[in-house]
């Protein structure tokens, strides 16, 4: 892995892998997965924790799913998983 393909986010604390975007128009920038959540940050700078406990284990698991592929994640998130994250740091 390239210095370029990992952003630091000390504000939070979590080393974040640079999202690909195969599609080049996502509003998802990076994102970090765990074992039972997905940590994902968006142009605008927002980060978010989605987890198992607030926003469902299936979905989740789709999301990471879709991080590790580069595409579809920011789509994902606003017609399925929408407002049901755990945190948010703006």
């Amino acid at each position: 892995m390239l210095d370029s393909d990992v952003l630091l986010l000390s504000d939070v604390g979590v080393r974040m892998k640079r999202y690909r975007d195969l599609s080049g128009q996502s509003g998802v920038v990076a994102y970090e997965v765990s074992d039972d959540a997905i940590t994902v940050k968006f142009r605008d700078g927002d980060v978010y924790l989605y987890d198992y406990a607030t926003t469902g284990r299936r979905e989740v698991e789709e999301m990471k799913r879709l991080a590790v592929a580069g595409q579809g994640l920011s789509t994902y998130i606003s017609r399925v998983v929408k407002d049901r994250y755990a945190r948010k740091w703006s």
